[in-house]
């Protein structure tokens, strides 16, 4: 019976063209995972410091993520399994300041991008403030996807929007007082 079902087991995952046991992630190595290699060292530092600025200012996580591959899975479904597997926002004292952190990934080769925002931030940065942060300010640069060995990011609009929109007040969902950088 074991063996029957372990056979079955086997040819749906062979039908669906995908095992959820073959997925992989690049390391968390930081609040930048450069896999795709589009930043420069200097570039890397700038991003790596506004991201821990904002962490320690909102209590809020946010990683840039640079991917190589999505390995055939839709960035929605890949993203969302990222953010599991890195377990990315805090766990706070109350229910709302749990999984508080979002990822911005960014797969070139796919021509792809995407917030990924834990639900304690999900009031926060919506699905529609996340599409209006990539279509009008990570979009722009990228536009032609066509990538220098590296690519000359710029940081403060990708860190801006988002981290302007984690630094909403908890309690009223309002803005920050924080003038943007620049």
């Amino acid at each position: 019976m074991k063996k029957a079902i372990g056979l079955l087991v086997a040819a749906l995952l062979v039908l669906t063209g995908q095992s959820a046991l073959a997925q992989t992630f690049p390391k968390l190595s930081g609040r930048v995972v450069d896999e795709a290699n589009l930043l420069d060292p200097a570039q890397e530092a700038a991003l790596t410091a506004k991201l821990e600025g904002l962490e320690t200012r909102t209590n809020r996580q946010l990683v840039v993520a640079t991917l190589n591959s999505l390995e055939g899975y839709e960035i929605s479904d890949y993203g969302y399994r990222l953010g599991r597997h890195w377990a990315i926002g805090q766990d706070g004292k109350g229910e709302s300041e749990k999984d508080n952190g979002a990822i911005l990934i960014v797969a070139p080769n796919e021509r792809k991008m995407r917030i990924e925002v834990g639900y304690g931030l999900e009031p926060i940065l919506t699905d529609g403030l996340s599409s209006s942060i990539i279509r009008n300010d990570i979009t722009p640069p990228f536009q032609g996807w066509r990538f220098p060995r590296r690519h000359q990011c710029r940081c403060r609009p990708h860190c801006h929007p988002i981290g302007t929109a984690c630094g909403r007040s908890r309690e009223s969902g309002s803005r920050s007082a924080e003038k943007p950088e620049g």
